[in-house]
C-alpha cells in the first residue's frame, strides 16, 4: 500500500442516508438468516440490528469510501490525470486487496448503465410524444393552419 494510506483521513459531518444503510444491512442479514432455515415455529428468521450498529456500518462505509477515493486518486495522479475514472476505482479495489469484488462490481456497473440508458430512452420517448401531441393540436397558432403569411 502507498505510504500516504497510513495518514488519518479527517472525517466530515457528512453521513450516508441512514435508511439506505439500514435497508442494505437488513437485506443482507435476512439473506443470511434465510440460509439457516425456519425457526422452531416454522417462520423465516429475521435478523435485527441495533441503532448503534447501524451507525457503525454508516461510519465504516464512509471510511471505506474515503480510503477507496484516496487510493483511486493516487492511481489517477500517477497517470498524470486529474479525473478519477472507473478503471482507477477498479485498480484501487485490486490494490486494497478486494479483488474478488471486481467482477461483481463490473457486472453491477453494466446493469446500472443499461438502466440509465433505458430511463433516458423512456424520457426521450415521452418528450417526443408530448411534442408531437402539442404540434398536432388543431387551432394552435404554431401548427401552420390558417397562416396566410407564407
Amino acid at each position: 500500500l502507498r505510504a500516504r494510506r497510513s495518514e488519518q483521513f479527517p472525517m466530515s459531518d457528512d453521513t450516508l442516508p441512514a435508511a439506505h444503510i439500514k435497508r442494505l444491512v437488513k437485506h443482507k442479514l435476512n439473506e443470511l438468516m434465510a440460509g439457516l432455515g425456519p425457526d422452531a415455529k416454522g417462520k423465516t428468521q429475521e435478523g435485527n440490528v441495533q441503532k448503534e450498529a447501524l451507525g457503525a456500518f454508516n461510519e465504516s462505509a464512509k471510511i471505506f469510501i474515503h480510503y477507496l477515493t484516496a487510493t483511486a486518486n493516487d492511481i489517477c495522479r500517477d497517470g498524470k490525470r486529474q479525473t478519477i475514472s472507473v478503471d482507477d476505482v477498479f485498480r484501487a479495489i485490486e490494490e486494497l486487496e478486494f479483488g474478488e469484488f471486481t467482477e461483481p462490481l463490473k457486472q453491477s456497473l453494466e446493469g446500472f448503465k443499461k438502466n440509465a440508458a433505458a430511463k433516458t430512452a423512456q424520457r426521450s420517448e415521452r418528450e417526443d410524444k408530448k411534442r408531437k401531441a402539442a404540434e398536432s393540436k388543431p387551432g394552435d397558432p404554431d401548427d401552420g393552419e390558417g397562416d396566410d403569411d407564407e
